[in-house]
C-alpha cells in the first residue's frame, strides 16, 4: 500500500505566453528552488554507462570520479537515483561477462572512488543502484577457469550438458545454447564467454547473497538492478523456470531486506505482463517494455496508441499479482536505438515523449544523454557513445570509442542546451521539477480520462479523493477540448492555452495539468 503523501501548495508552471488568462501570475521557468516532495515514494532515475559518461582522470575513458563531478549537473535535472551499468571487473567494454563480482573495473576506478561516488549521491538525496549481473559470469572468470579444469565444487556452479541435451537447441533469437570443446558442452544462453550460472546448487546463490551484501554494507548502495533475471534457470533446464525463478527472486529480496530494508530489486524481464506479473512476486520492480514501444509510436505517430488505457490495465494485473510493486518506466536504454534515432531528429516529439514519461506513473528511468537528445542506432556500441558536455571538445568528455552519431556539438552539448531556453534539456528540467512538485504526479495512479479527441492523449492521476487531468497535444495542430466542470485550475502548462469557459484549445505539442 503506498502512504499518504502530505499536499504541498500549488505552483503554476508555464512556458510560452498569452492572454487568455488575466489573473495568472507571470509565467515561470524551472528553478533549482522548485519545491519538491520530498516524502514521495517514486523516483526519476538516471542511468548511466560509466565508460562513456565522463572522464575524470584525463584517460579518456568515463569513470566513477568523472561521475562523481556530474552530480551537480544531475541534481539540478531532477534526478533522485541512480543506475550504474556494470562497474565489475571484466573482458569486455559493456561489462555484463562480470570476473570478480565484489570489486571495481580497474578503468572506473577503485572502490573508494565508487564509496565516494555514493556518499556524494546520497549528499544529494539521489539513490544509487548498480547492475548486478547473476544470471551468468564471464568465461574468464576464476569459477569457470576452475570449472574447466575440472574442480569439480567449481564445475557445479555452471550448467552442463547430458545425454538428454539437444546440443542443436538455439535460443529466443536464434543464437546457440550450447558451447565448449568436446563433451558435455556448457551453457550460455547469451554467448560463448558468458557460461551460465547453475542455480540448483545452493552454493551458487550463496556466492551472490554476499556480494550483495558487501554491495549494501561496504559500499552503502541502495539496490541492483538485475539483468536476464528471467534466465536463472532457463526454459532449457526446466518447463516451470519462470516459477523456479520467482522462488529464488523471493529468497534472494529477502536476503538484500534484511541487510537494508529499502533496497530497491529492479529486473530486466522482457516478456508480457503476465510473465513480468510472476517476477513481481519475487521483485520490487520490473521495466514496462510495453509502454516504453507505446510512447515512442504515440509520438512519431502523433494520434494514442492506448497508453493510459493499456498502463491502467497492466497496473490493475500487476496489483492483483503483487502487492507494493512499483512500474519502472523508460523510453530507451543501452539496448535500444535511441529516442531521437527513433524519432529521426525531431525535437517537437522528443518532448512529448518526455513529457509523457514523467506525467505517468511509475519509476521513470532516463538514459544517459536522452534529455540532449543524443542519437545512436545499433550495433550496441553506438546507443552507447561518450556524452558531450561542451561544445567544443573537453578533457571530461570520453573517447573510448569514435563518435558515428551527434556530431552537432552545438546543438546536443550540455553546455549549448543550457544557454538554450527552448531547449531539450530545459524541457525536461521543467517536467521533472514539475513531476516532482505534485505528490498525484509522483504517486498517483493512472485512470483513463472520458475526454477523447484526435491527436490527444488524456488520463487522471488518481490517489484516494484527489485528481489531476493530464492532456498532451501530440500533434502540430491546436485541439479543442470540452471540459468536464471539476477541471478549473491549471497546475501546469507549456504553450498557449486558450480558454471560453469549459472550453479550451491547447496548442500544438503542448501539455496542461488540470487541478480540481
Amino acid at each position: 500500500m503506498r502512504k499518504r503523501i502530505a499536499w504541498i501548495a500549488p505552483i503554476v508552471f508555464m512556458s510560452g505566453c498569452t492572454d487568455a488568462f488575466p489573473g495568472e501570475e507571470e509565467a515561470m521557468k524551472w528553478s533549482k528552488e522548485t519545491p519538491f516532495v520530498e516524502d514521495a515514494e517514486s523516483r526519476v532515475y538516471y542511468e548511466i554507462f560509466v565508460r562513456a559518461f565522463a572522464d575524470g582522470d584525463g584517460d579518456g575513458i568515463g569513470d566513477l570520479k568523472g561521475a562523481t563531478n556530474k552530480l551537480d549537473y544531475l541534481q539540478d535535472l531532477g534526478i533522485n537515483g541512480i543506475w550504474l551499468m556494470p562497474i565489475n571487473p571484466s573482458p569486455s567494454y559493456h561489462g555484463y561477462d562480470v570476473t570478480n563480482y565484489t570489486d571495481v573495473h580497474p578503468d572506473y576506478g577503485s572502490v573508494e572512488d565508487m564509496k565516494t561516488f555514493v556518499e556524494e549521491a546520497h549528499n544529494r538525496g539521489i539513490d544509487v543502484i548498480i547492475d548486478f549481473v547473476m544470471n551468468h559470469s564471464s568465461s574468464e572468470h576464476p569459477w569457470f577457469q576452475k570449472a574447466l579444469a575440472g574442480d569439480e565444487p567449481y564445475r557445479d556452479y555452471y550448467v552442463w550438458s547430458d545425454e538428454s541435451t539437444n546440443l542443436n537447441q538455439v535460443g529466443d533469437w536464434q543464437q546457440p545454447v550450447w558451447h565448449g570443446e568436446g563433451e558435455p558442452k556448457y551453457e550460455g544462453v547469451f554467448w560463448h564467454g558468458m557460461p551460465d550460472m547453475n542455480f540448483a546448487n545452493p552454493q551458487v546463490m550463496d556466492e551472490f547473497k554476499e556480494a550483495s551484501q558487501f554491495w549494501l554494507e561496504e559500499v552503502g548502495i541502495d539496490g541492483f538492478r538485475l539483468d536476464a533475471a528471467k534466465y536463472l534457470y532457463s526454459a532449457y533446464q526446466l518447463e516451470d523456470h519462470h516459477e523456479e525463478n520467482v522462488a529464488l527472486w523471493k529468497d534472494f529480496n529477502a536476503h538484500v531486506k534484511g541487510i537494508k530494508p529499502h533496497t530497491m530489486l529492479v529486473g530486466e524481464v522482457w516478456d508480457s505482463a503476465s510473465v513480468v506479473g510472476q517476477y513481481l512476486q519475487g521483485l520490487d520492480s520490473g521495466f514496462n517494455f510495453d509502454l516504453s514501444s507505446r510512447i515512442l509510436s504515440s509520438v512519431q505517430q502523433e494520434r494514442d496508441t492506448g497508453i493510459a488505457s493499456g498502463l491502467e490495465k497492466v497496473r490493475n494485473h500487476f496489483s492483483s499479482v503483487a502487492e507494493g510493486y512499483v512500474d519502472s518506466t523508460f523510453l530507451t536504454n543501452h539496448d535500444i536505438d535511441r529516442v531521437m534515432s527513433q524519432l529521426n531528429g525531431n525535437e517537437e516529439h522528443a518532448k512529448m515523449a518526455a513529457s509523457l514519461l514523467l506525467t505517468l506513473p511509475g519509476n521513470p528511468y532516463l538514459y544517459y544523454g536522452e534529455e540532449v537528445g543524443l542519437e545512436g542506432m545499433k550495433p550496441d556500441e553506438h546507443i552507447r557513445e561518450p556524452m558531450i558536455w561542451k561544445k567544443d571538445k573537453s578533457p571530461e568528455e570520453t573517447t573510448w570509442i569514435e563518435r558515428r552519431y551527434s556530431t552537432n556539438r552545438e546543438k546536443v552539448a550540455v553546455e549549448a542546451q543550457l544557454e538554450n531556453e527552448d531547449s531539450l534539456l530545459h524541457h525536461y528540467r521543467e517536467i521533472i521539477a514539475v513531476r516532482r512538485s505534485h505528490p498525484l504526479l509522483m504517486d498517483g495512479e493512472v485512470k483513463v480520462s472520458e475526454i477523447k479527441k484526435e491527436g490527444l492523449v488524456a488520463f487522471e492521476r488518481v490517489f484516494d479523493k484527489e485528481s489531476v487531468l493530464v492532456m498532451h497535444n501530440l500533434t502540430g495542430e491546436g485541439v479543442n477540448v470540452q471540459l468536464p466542470e471539476q477541471w478549473v485550475d491549471v497546475y501546469y502548462r507549456n504553450g498557449d492555452l486558450e480558454q471560453d469557459g469549459q472550453s479550451v484549445q491547447l496548442a500544438p505539442y503542448s501539455t496542461v495539468v488540470f487541478s480540481q
